[in-house]
């Protein structure tokens, strides 16, 4: 079924942080939003992960350099590229990444990892 998605009334349905909700899926990618506020832990992907900044800015930092984001700006983290996204404010955010993928990467953290496939 078609369908319009508001991605301001889908934001506007949960406060917590980093942990990320499906909106769409299409050609086995999770379009995903999430809220994130402080510093996320040091984690990496077998698969590429999309970050696009929607409200708010914030930092990818990487083994030797960090990326400033604003809203507007997305950015492709390749796989395996060990990473950690840091918002000293609350930002919004997508997320483009295949069915399944789980938020925390290669870590299992209680506090971090999000149950997969929430959608709003």
């Amino acid at each position: 079924m078609t369908e319009v998605v508001d991605v301001a009334e889908k934001f506007a349905l949960f406060s917590e942080h980093w942990r990320p909700k499906t909106i769409a899926e299409l050609n086995g990618e999770e379009l995903k939003l999430a809220k994130i506020k402080g510093e996320y832990p040091w984690h990496h992907h077998e698969v590429d992960e999309m970050f696009f900044a929607w409200r708010g800015s914030f930092r990818l930092e990487f083994e030797n350099h960090a990326i400033e984001m604003k809203p507007g700006q997305l950015i492709v983290v390749p796989a395996g590229v060990e990473h950690r996204p840091v918002a000293e404010e609350e930002a919004e955010i997508f997320l483009l990444e295949p069915i399944g993928t789980r938020n925390s990467g290669n870590i299992d953290d209680e506090v971090y990892t999000a149950p997969s496939r929430v959608r709003i």
